[in-house]
């Protein structure tokens, strides 16, 4: 990363395409700075010079920081589907090949250089209000993940689907942690025995056996 002198440019002065770019040049530098520093420490004002905009072009694009942390957000969670897309495709159908993979990428992620927990979660302990934009956007991720796990491990016919799906959310959230101090192979493997022994503990028969409807 270089550190220069930082070319402002105001936005009346660009021709209509780069409108776009200007947008995705504030996200670029939200996304570095929330990451790495925090949402609530990071100012419009180290955005704005890091993106090299004046502040008359930043709120055009984004009324409030809140605003640009909720776009923050939704790239993350737009990019996160993208990548589950892939490992889906990847995976072919098979479900324990698609939960190993996720194990490996979370294993991968969260042991990388720079790595400081999920953004998601971070993002919900800074923003304690659970009415707040942020934290409505950061329940919406939240929800899709869980609910893509209960579809994946559906047709493996567990009892309570959506139960093993909470549980392989817990196991996300921990193996995230544990990144911190793991190294991606031994996170991984960890994750993904787990994430088989929530699976197998789940399809097993009901102890009590089949009811009959009166």
């Amino acid at each position: 990363m270089t550190h220069g002198t930082v070319v402002v440019k105001d936005e009346m002065s660009e021709p209509g395409p780069a409108k776009a770019s200007t947008r995705e040049r504030i996200l670029e530098a939200a996304t570095e700075l929330f990451y790495a520093r925090g949402l609530r420490s990071v100012s419009a004002d180290k955005i704005i010079e890091r993106a090299g905009i004046t502040k008359v072009t930043f709120y055009r694009h984004f009324r409030t920081k809140d605003e640009l942390v909720v776009a923050y957000l939704e790239g993350l969670a737009e990019q996160e589907r993208a990548d589950v897309a892939a490992t889906l495709t990847r995976a072919e159908g098979d479900t324990d090949e698609a939960i190993r993979l996720f194990a490996e990428t979370i294993g991968t992620v969260s042991c990388q250089p720079g790595f400081r927990g999920c953004p998601f979660i971070n993002a919900a302990a800074e923003y304690a209000d659970p009415d707040h934009p942020v934290r409505r956007t950061v329940a919406a991720h939240r929800h899709w993940v869980r609910a893509t796990l209960e579809e994946m491990v559906t047709p493996l016919g567990p009892t309570d689907p959506a139960d093993v799906a909470d549980q392989l959310v817990l196991l996300r959230d921990g193996a995230m942690v544990s990144g911190y101090l793991g190294n991606p192979a031994t996170v991984s493997r960890s994750l993904h025995r787990a994430a088989r022994a929530v699976l197998s503990s789940g399809t097993q028969a009901d102890p009590s056996g089949p009811t009959t409807a009166a």
